[in-house]
């Protein structure tokens, strides 16, 4: 499986020449060209810099083979478009071409006590690599890489640490990054690295990079 990231919380996953993108938001400049590639989009939850709507709309009228996986907020945003667009949450399950994917998590991380937690579900895909969209919910699976969210209102380093050492993966690519400079990205790859609270390396990808897992 290959991983290319782009900016913020997007990422497209490829297999066998199966594209699946996660969460194209508003804060990704190439996320129409990332649908535009895909077989499916799969979206954690209904916040902006997760799910651009018009621009998945779009994406289903203009190629009937498009599927979209969602939360029932993004389901109901979307419209069922004779079935293409499912809601799913914790515990099920569905295949996109020669990927397993499994479901994870309930809510969105908490920001304050004044601001609603939407449901936010987490991906994990062929067993290897998750994401968790904007929540530190440990999934019930091995996990071998683990996207983890750095910058945000809701995100703490120190619950950020305790996350890894719970999901306990090989690998951590830094995703959801767009509120950190470029010396805080930095730093936060250090305090949480392999030399800090986790001891495994936090790889820092360019948007555009493709890596394999």
């Amino acid at each position: 499986m290959q991983l290319t990231k782009h900016a913020h919380a997007c990422v497209t996953l490829e297999k066998e020449g199966t594209r699946v993108v996660i969460d194209p938001g508003t804060f990704t400049p190439d996320a129409a060209e990332a649908v535009g590639l895909a077989h499916a989009v799969l979206i954690t939850h209904d916040h902006f810099d997760h799910f651009d709507g018009e621009l998945v709309a779009a994406a289903l009228a203009a190629r009937p083979g498009l599927r979209v996986y969602g939360t029932a907020a993004v389901a109901d945003a979307l419209g069922g478009h004779g079935g293409r667009v499912r809601a799913v949450t914790a515990g099920d399950s569905f295949t996109v071409g020669p990927l397993d994917v499994t479901v994870h998590g309930r809510r969105h991380a908490p920001i304050h006590a004044d601001i609603p937690c939407p449901d936010n579900v987490g991906y994990l895909l062929d067993g290897a690599v998750h994401h968790p969209g904007d929540s530190y919910s440990v999934p019930d699976a091995p996990v071998r890489t683990l996207l983890l969210p750095t910058s945000g209102p809701w995100t703490k380093l120190g619950e950020a640490a305790d996350y890894v050492r719970a999901v306990g993966p090989e690998r951590v690519i830094q995703i959801h990054e767009l509120m950190l400079s470029e010396l805080g990205q930095i730093s936060t790859a250090r305090f949480l690295g392999e030399q800090g609270l986790t001891g495994v390396a936090i790889e820092l990808l360019e948007p555009g990079t493709t890596v394999r897992l």
